[in-house]
């Protein structure tokens, strides 16, 4: 008897992963009386052909499974047919509770129980538990005779895995990269959350999404975490990385100034271009306006072996460790392989390969002053009884910059979102924000070069910018239509940034004129209103279909329930606080049109 998996919790113990008890049903060929008889009469119910049916019921042995972990349904229509020689067995099956919510991180179980996809497959010894079996005598016939007097081995559930992931963040970065990836027709994405400080997954969201419930209906290549198996050119934003090397190692300052040859650039018969023409520009404004000839020229001055060491001491290259299977390592080639323009090109972001979780560890770096840590998404593993087996800490990997350094490419970082530089649609309201945008064509495998009009727009960021509580990696692949970093992955970023800072109760750190932080108490609900208007055209769970609509009464909902709630409408919902609401500052029944502000106040349950 398979035992029953441990259960999978988000970091505030909510529900990721749990196993249920159901049916499974099986047959003593030798108690059948008329197989095909049963088989005629089972096949509608468990849709399986009589021939297959039959076959099971005329097998010389003892046992044989009839259909596992069938439906409540089917098991009450089995059961009321009263078949002589068939039987039924409780099994665990696995069930997400969320549906398609962290899908790609969670994975899923087979049949037998046995982890095939995610953590349920990186934490299967653990969670799997133990095979029960029990000692037993058949007779003359093969029938078995259960023997009280030999042992019995007892079930032994498996652990539990508490997870770094938060629930509602990852609920809200899935929402915001499905909306970019409909919005822009764009072939998948990639949002990865991460603490910076502790190398903490919050989130990892990937578009497109499977539900693990029904993993069998989707292509197999659905079920992978893109984050950690893919790999992808990091265009610009690899510039951050290149700024930090030359800053490090003293090869320039913030006061020298590179000249970028008004657009176009010609390096071993080849030519540089970038977007715009630019003549001479320091290393903060080659970062903020994202020019290609003056990162080549900053790449140039700091020599091929200096990039090379400091793109591997920001972890590019080698597997981070992050405990999901199938990571990638990424390919950074040794200087010996390097063509004459490689130290131009990579100092761009062209001609290495990383992935998002890659990515974000070596942005975190630069927001944890200098440390690059470990990724990890187990916090906890715990026995059934409650006890720790195995806890999981912090890991600083090695320092690879100095903390001035660091603060230095901070404040470089931070003029990227302001006005005049490639990643404004980044900026929050109340917050600063240190980003880079990046915008990177696809290279073309077969005919070699680049695709003219396939690229990645990315956008990487942490924020509050000097003391930061998150960093986010935005990828979209292949968009249609605009197809910038900034104009595509910059929004995405924006909205999972704030919401999340709203969510951990994250109070601004600028003050914004026409931003007020602290909502205003909401007036008092009108008598007999239950928040809707009785002619509104409402559609499911208070959401409407008209410009105007009527304002819901949030109180005691969860931050999920409300994101829910208000999909359909454009309603601008402001967080502040978790738990359950308790204000919000547009007063339900009030009459509100798309695009308003509502700041809603969340106390944890007292």
């Amino acid at each position: 008897v398979v035992s029953k998996r441990g259960v999978i919790y988000d970091r505030n113990r909510e529900e990721m992963a749990i196993s249920i008890d159901v049916d499974s049903i099986c047959a003593e060929p030798i108690k059948i009386s008329d197989a095909y008889k049963a088989a005629k009469e089972l096949s509608p119910i468990l849709k399986m052909s009589e021939k297959e049916l039959a076959e099971k019921f005329t097998v010389k042995r003892p046992f044989t499974w009839v259909s596992r972990r069938v439906s409540p349904d089917q098991s009450i229509k089995v059961k009321n047919l009263k078949l002589s020689g068939i039987d039924f067995i409780k099994e665990g099956r696995r069930f997400y509770p969320n549906r398609e919510t962290a899908g790609n991180i969670i994975g899923f179980a087979g049949l037998d129980s046995k982890g095939l996809e995610g953590l349920e497959l990186q934490y299967d010894d653990y969670l799997k538990g133990e095979t029960t079996y029990s000692v037993v005598e058949r007779d003359a016939l093969g029938r078995i005779i259960l023997s009280h007097g030999l042992k019995q081995r007892d079930e032994q559930a498996g652990n539990d895995l508490l997870l770094t992931v938060d629930k509602t963040i990852q609920y809200i970065a899935e929402k915001e990269l499905k909306e970019a990836v409909v919005k822009t027709k764009a072939k998948s994405g990639v949002v990865v959350a991460m603490n910076p400080k502790t190398g903490e997954i919050l989130a990892i969201a990937t578009e497109p999404q499977f539900n693990p419930n029904i993993f069998g209906k989707y292509p197999s290549s659905s079920w992978r975490n893109r984050a950690v198996t893919d790999c992808f050119e990091p265009g610009s934003t690899f510039k951050v990385f290149l700024a930090a090397a030359a800053l490090e190692k003293g090869i320039v300052s913030q006061k020298d100034t590179f000249f970028c040859e008004n657009g176009s650039y010609n390096v071993a018969k080849r030519t540089i271009h970038d977007t715009h023409s630019y003549g001479w520009l320091s290393l903060q404004d080659i970062i903020k306006f994202s020019s290609n000839i003056g990162a080549g020229k900053i790449g140039e001055k700091l020599g091929k072996e200096r990039l090379y060491e400091y793109v591997r001491k920001f972890g590019f290259g080698e597997r981070t460790g992050i405990d999901l299977p199938g990571e990638t390592p990424g390919q950074i080639r040794p200087t010996n392989e390097w063509s004459q323009i490689a130290v131009n090109t990579i100092s761009f972001g062209q001609g290495v390969s990383v992935s998002a979780v890659q990515l974000i560890r070596g942005l975190s770096a630069i927001a944890n002053k200098g440390d690059l840590m470990k990724p990890y998404i187990v916090k906890q593993i715990v026995s059934p009884e409650g006890k720790i087996i195995k806890e999981f800490s912090p890991q600083v990997v090695r320092r690879v910059i100095s903390e001035k350094t660091a603060r230095d490419v901070t404040s470089i970082m931070k003029t990227t979102v302001l006005q005049g530089g490639t990643g404004t649609k980044a900026s929050i309201d109340g917050y600063e924000v240190a980003g880079k945008t990046g915008t990177a064509q696809k290279p073309n495998p077969s005919l070699g070069g680049y695709f003219k009009d396939k690229y990645i727009a990315l956008f990487m960021g942490f924020t509050p910018a000097d003391d930061p509580n998150v960093a986010i990696v935005v990828l979209i692949d292949e968009p249609k239509g605009l197809f910038y970093g900034g104009d595509v992955a910059a929004p995405v970023f924006k909205k999972v940034a704030e919401e999340t800072l709203h969510y951990m109760g994250i109070l601004p750190t600028k003050i914004v004129a026409q931003d007020n932080p602290t909502p205003p108490k909401a007036l008092s609900k009108p008598k007999g209103s239950d928040g809707l208007r009785k002619d509104a055209d409402i559609k499911e769970e208070g959401t409407v279909k008209s410009e105007k609509f009527v304002m819901p009464d949030f109180t005691g909902m969860s931050i999920r329930q409300i994101l829910r709630m208000i999909h359909d409408s454009k309603i601008d919902i402001r967080i502040i606080g978790s738990g359950r609401a308790v204000e919000q500052s547009l007063r339900p029944g009030s009459i509100v049109n798309d695009g308003e502000k509502c700041w809603v106040k969340f106390q944890q349950p007292s």
